[in-house]
C-alpha cells in the first residue's frame, strides 16, 4: 500500500518489537498513573491523549537562525568569491563550499519551519463506542519545504482493531545514546499491509503507559482508568505555556471530525 505515494515498508528502520496487542487486556502498572502530561480528557465517550512531534519547542529555532543566517552568510561571499576572485587557486575546495552551504540550509530550514507551524498539540481522540481512533496528524515533508499541500494538518481515522503500537530504537551519539519512540502503525484489514504508520512517543515509558491507558480504556471504559496524579490541560490555554508554544497554532478539528470522534453512533449510523 502507498501512502500520499510513498510505500511503507513492514516495519520501518529501527524496529525493535511490538507492545501488546489492542485486544490483550494491560497489566496495570502504579507508576503509569504518574504519566506526565497526563490524558487531555475522558468520559464515557472518547479518551484524548497529548502528543507532540517536537521535544523541545523553539530549540530548534533560537539554534537556527543564527545557523540558517551564518550560512546564507557564507554562501554569499564564496559566490562572490567564485564569480571575481581568484578561486581557480583552490577551486576544487570552493566548489566543494559553494554545494556544501545551500546543502545545509535546505536541511536546516525544514526543522526550524517545524519548530514554528507545527501545532502545540497533536492529540489522539480514542472513541470507545465506535472503535475508532481519531488523529490530529501534522504532515511534512523536508524536501518540498514550502509545498501547502505537503504541509499541514490532515486528520484521520482509522478503526481501533487495525492498530498497532511499535516500539523503535535507534542509537544516537550527542543526543542522550539509546532513544525509544513509540509509532502506531494502521493496516489494510484486507490485505494486512500497513497504510499508514504516525508518531505515538518519544519514549518507551510514555508509550507503554499511554498505550495500555488506551487499552484499558477502550476494553473496560474510564472507571478502569486510575486517578492521575498530574492534572489535565487544555493546550490551548496559553497558561504555564512557553512563548514558543504560545505562538504555535492551536488545536482546530475540522468541524464534522470533531463532533464525530466526540459522540457515540446514532441509531442507523454505519460509522
Amino acid at each position: 500500500m502507498k501512502r500520499d505515494g510513498k510505500v511503507l515498508w513492514e516495519r520501518a528502520l529501527g524496529w525493535s518489537h511490538d507492545l501488546p496487542t489492542v485486544h490483550e487486556v494491560p497489566k496495570w502498572r502504579k507508576v503509569w498513573a504518574s504519566v506526565k502530561p497526563s490524558p487531555n480528557y475522558v468520559d464515557d465517550v472518547y479518551l484524548e491523549l497529548p502528543r507532540s512531534s517536537t521535544i523541545l519547542r523553539g530549540v530548534i529555532f533560537l539554534i537556527g537562525v543564527p545557523g540558517l543566517l551564518f550560512l546564507f552568510g557564507m554562501a554569499l561571499y564564496l559566490y562572490w568569491d567564485l564569480l571575481y576572485d581568484d578561486w581557480r587557486h583552490d577551486w576544487l575546495m570552493n566548489l566543494s563550499l559553494v554545494i556544501i552551504g545551500p546543502a545545509l540550509l535546505w536541511v536546516l530550514i525544514p526543522d526550524i519551519k517545524l519548530d514554528l507551524v507545527a501545532p502545540r498539540d497533536e492529540p489522539i481522540r480514542f472513541n470507545r463506542l465506535r472503535q475508532k481512533i481519531y488523529i490530529y496528524e501534522f504532515r511534512y515533508d523536508r524536501i518540498f519545504i514550502f509545498s501547502r499541500k505537503r504541509w499541514g494538518v490532515k486528520p484521520v481515522a482509522y478503526n481501533w482493531d487495525d492498530v498497532t503500537a511499535e516500539v523503535y530504537r535507534v542509537y544516537a551519539p550527542g543526543h542522550g545514546g539509546l532513544i525509544e519512540n513509540v509509532m502506531l502503525s494502521i493496516r489494510n484489514p484486507e490485505t494486512n499491509e500497513v497504510i499508514d504508520r504516525v508518531f505515538f512517543t518519544h519514549n518507551l515509558y510514555q508509550g507503554e503507559a499511554y498505550w495500555a491507558i488506551a487499552r484499558l480504556f477502550m476494553q473496560q471504559g474510564p472507571e478502569a482508568l486510575p486517578e492521575f496524579v498530574h492534572p489535565p490541560r487544555d493546550w490551548n490555554d496559553d497558561d504555564g505555556l512557553s512563548h514558543m508554544h504560545c505562538l504555535a497554532p492551536k488545536v482546530d478539528w475540522p468541524e464534522h471530525m470533531d463532533r464525530e470522534s466526540r459522540t457515540g453512533p446514532s441509531e442507523g449510523d454505519t460509522q
